[in-house]
């Protein structure tokens, strides 16, 4: 394979991923010029295990793992592992779900760069990590309360932190008033009042579904 990969060569390598991994790999596609692999999650260590010391596909490095909160659907979470083959040029996503009861077996043992990510996933989105050698909160403190990335979190969260100079120590308080993100999906930036040259009356922007109908 030539570089850069057409979305012809990315298909034909999530096939022989597919072909060489087995019920391992659930399935494949390609979007935006990349290469996304599914994989049933209690599968993952075999999946990346095989990614990483196939000589076919060498991806060698972890370079990143993440979390993706669906909440309409049952296995809510998606955990998302980047793979770099640096001897082939190559990227490839591999994609598994869980729900917030199932843990999701830890990769730590075929990449030990998979530690911090997997304790910021767990962080920001209360998966858990099976066999993870210290899951513990890492971005947030351990009074925290809930999840921050999960697409019901409350804005305002569910305490607040404030010292209290009786007591000489610091006091957590559930917050009294809750709101709930608005998710109109829309470009926060849109919508301004915007002057048109020698004209004087607010004008939308292309695209700005937010902005009032100008007179």
């Amino acid at each position: 394979m030539t570089w850069p990969l057409t979305d012809e060569d990315l298909t034909a390598l999530g096939e022989r991923v597919a072909a060489v991994c087995g019920d391992a790999v659930s399935g494949s596609s390609v979007a935006f010029g990349e290469l996304t692999v599914t994989a049933p999650a209690a599968r993952i260590v075999e999946t990346l295990t095989r990614l990483r010391d196939d000589p076919e596909f060498q991806f060698h490095q972890l370079i990143d793992l993440c979390g993706a909160d669906y909440p309409q659907r049952p296995l809510r979470f998606d955990v998302v592992y980047h793979l770099l083959s640096m001897t082939r040029n190559r990227r490839i996503r591999v994609k598994v779900e869980t729900d917030e009861d199932t843990p999701v077996p830890s990769v730590v043992e075929v990449f030990p760069a998979a530690d911090w990510y997997e304790r910021e996933t767990f962080d920001m989105y209360g998966v858990f990590f099976s066999g993870h050698p210290d899951l513990r909160r890492i971005l947030t403190d351990y009074g925290f309360h809930g999840h921050p990335l999960r697409k019901d979190f409350p804005m305002t969260g569910y305490v607040e932190v404030r010292y209290d100079d009786v007591l000489k120590r610091v006091v957590y308080e559930p917050v009294k008033s809750v709101e709930f993100r608005d998710w109109d999906f829309l470009s926060p930036w849109e919508g301004a009042d915007y002057a048109k040259p020698g004209q004087g009356y607010p004008h939308e922007l292309p695209g700005d579904e937010k902005a009032e109908t100008a007179p």
